[in-house]
């Protein structure tokens, strides 16, 4: 089996299926067919479906011309119908992986995939999740459900691996084709294969390394290992602003050590899906073992509450301008979890806009990128179409939650009342008198 998918590979016979079309999957899709191997796009979301076989794209990282491209070419292509899985010899699980009500792991995609899989599994198929989880989902999930459901044995009939997505949005540099891959699976000849298979694609290395389990906590890894250092940054901020400091020029003095450190910023909170949540995933399974992660705990308890924080200092900041809260009309610039791109999964500014709303203050947005949004309750937020004067000198209290670079700072600190600025974009604004930052 190993020497045919090899070979196959060698000479770009692999078909190949990649399971959800989002931030993961349309961009990983995509890059397999640009790598000359005709791939399938499986989504349960028809919409998607539609939009990509008309060759229109939706995803921010991805290239509008190569994606039409790779359609006309019919090199690419999409489908809701799983049973398409019996024709492709390497599928790539790119679901999410969200926390339920409890904080815990929800993995119903993950299962609900590996299910639709094992009904069409054909031997001598490679399997790969790269949706961030556990460790211990590909081995403890994955594969038994894969198993029970086709009939095959792992290892000797079809391989089965993890291999975490490291996907950035709005990176200019980085994107799926030139980030380095991690890949661990289950047996020698199944991490030689996968690697391989990525390799044909990529412009990055590919590292391999022991096992599925190695590799799921290694992603969670890189971003607890920001959580943490994102946390204690938050947390010197509050203290900075207690004693009358500015954190900013503390993080910019410290960074001239040209060893040993390495800058992080406060801000309202974070977002994304992976940062917010991948410490939950980890000290989840961490109970398993009577583990308690107090450390990663912390830093997410800090993290989780500084879109209250921010709300807080909101309020304390319009008090000192004889202005209450309730009743207060706020403008807020920024609703995208990070500059520039248009996702706004777990933003922590949609947290801030809910407790602006629960403190009485009548709250309105923009966002170049964001024309609306879902709130917590579910209800469709539309934002302010045009960033003008007479909005900003309407508006008792300006705050600054996101840091787009398309934004007219000069005119914000002109026309505004009050600024309060939570990411420090307005740092090199001159005139400082009504601006107050993080």
């Amino acid at each position: 089996m190993k020497n045919k998918l090899l070979k196959k590979i060698q000479e770009r016979k692999i078909i190949v299926g990649v399971i959800g079309l989002g931030y993961v999957g349309l961009p990983l899709a995509v890059e397999k067919a640009k790598a000359g191997f005709y791939t399938i796009g499986f989504d349960i979301q028809k919409e998607k479906v539609k939009l990509v076989n008309e060759g229109k794209n939706y995803i921010g990282d991805v290239v509008d011309q190569e994606l039409a491209s790779l359609v006309k070419q019919g090199q690419l292509s999409a489908t809701d119908d799983y049973s398409f899985i019996k024709t492709v010899d390497f599928i790539a699980i790119c679901v999410p992986t969200p926390l339920d009500i409890h904080q815990e792991p929800d993995i119903q995609y993950v299962k609900q995939s590996a299910e639709a899989i094992a009904k069409y599994l054909k031997p001598e198929t490679m399997v790969v999740l790269e949706s961030t989880t556990y460790p211990g989902t590909t081995d403890e999930l994955v594969k038994p459900i894969l198993e029970k459901g086709s009939g095959l044995k792992c290892g000797r009939d079809f391989y089965l691996g993890f291999s975490p997505e490291r996907v950035d949005p709005g990176n200019l540099i980085y994107k799926t084709k030139n980030t380095p891959k991690v890949v661990g699976a289950i047996g020698d000849e199944a991490a030689e294969v996968i690697s391989a298979m990525y390799s044909a694609v990529l412009d990055s290395d590919v590292y391999t390394v022991s096992s599925p389990a190695v590799a799921e906590m290694e992603k969670i890894l890189e971003n607890t290992y920001r959580n943490v250092n994102i946390g204690l940054i938050n947390e010197i901020g509050r203290l900075c602003h207690k004693m009358g400091i500015s954190v900013w020029e503390v993080i910019d003095a410290a960074k001239t050590k040209p060893y040993g450190f390495q800058a992080f910023y406060p801000g309202p909170g974070l977002g994304g899906h992976c940062i917010p949540l991948d410490p939950y995933y980890l000290s989840w399974k961490a109970r398993e073992y009577g583990f308690h992660t107090t450390l990663i705990e912390n830093s997410m308890v800090i993290n989780d509450g500084q879109p209250e924080y921010c709300a807080e200092r909101a309020m304390h900041l319009l008090n000192r301008h004889k202005k209450a809260m309730n009743g207060a009309k706020i403008l807020m610039l920024g609703i995208s979890y990070k500059q520039d791109i248009d996702d706004y999964r777990e933003s922590p500014a949609i947290r801030v806009y809910q407790k602006l709303k629960e403190f009485g203050a009548v709250v309105e947005y923009y966002d170049p990128w964001v024309k609306e949004f879902k709130n917590i309750s579910g209800e469709w937020i539309r934002g302010i179409c045009t960033l003008t004067p007479e909005l900003l000198e309407t508006s008792d209290l300006v705050m600054i939650t996101c840091a787009h670079t398309g934004v007219d700072y000069e005119m914000v600190q002109k026309h505004a009342k009050i600024v309060f600025d939570t990411k420090n974009v307005m740092k090199n604004i001159k005139r400082r008198e009504n601006i107050e930052v993080l």
